[in-house]
């Protein structure tokens, strides 16, 4: 797969998510997500984790200040490059990922699908086309 150069080297999002346990497993049943790393707050809740999808790293945690986001919704969309859009997104909705768009070819050279996961987050992932 070949990730177009300028995203190779991204700005690595930090989302904050109500029950970040059970996103961290949600990421893993319906992305194929590996936990990297860990950190807990000692009352269940997750100071600080970091997850891989696809080789991208997000880092995510429970609200807490400084990092409680002011509405229940977070004003971002995550883009993935992953191998194959139209496998992940089949397994993303059979983990109960709400599909918003169907896997399609874009004219900007990507095959592409639009999910939201159960925390209310937009996920777009995209495979390149073949040249």
């Amino acid at each position: 797969m070949d990730v177009p150069e300028h995203y190779k080297n991204a700005v690595i999002p930090h989302i904050m998510v109500g029950d970040a346990a059970a996103a961290i497993d949600f990421y893993r049943r319906a992305f194929g997500a590996s936990e990297l790393f860990r950190l807990d707050g000692g009352t269940g809740r997750i100071v600080h984790a970091e997850i891989s999808v696809a080789g991208s790293t997000l880092m995510l945690g429970d609200p807490e200040p400084p990092f409680a986001p002011p509405g229940a919704t977070t004003p971002v969309a995550l883009h993935v490059y992953v191998p194959d859009v139209d496998a992940l997104t089949e397994r993303a909705v059979a983990a109960g990922a709400e599909l918003l768009a169907a896997p399609a070819d874009m004219p900007y050279g990507a095959r592409q699908s639009m999910l939201r996961d159960p925390f209310a987050h937009i996920w777009i992932f995209l495979t390149p086309l073949d040249a």
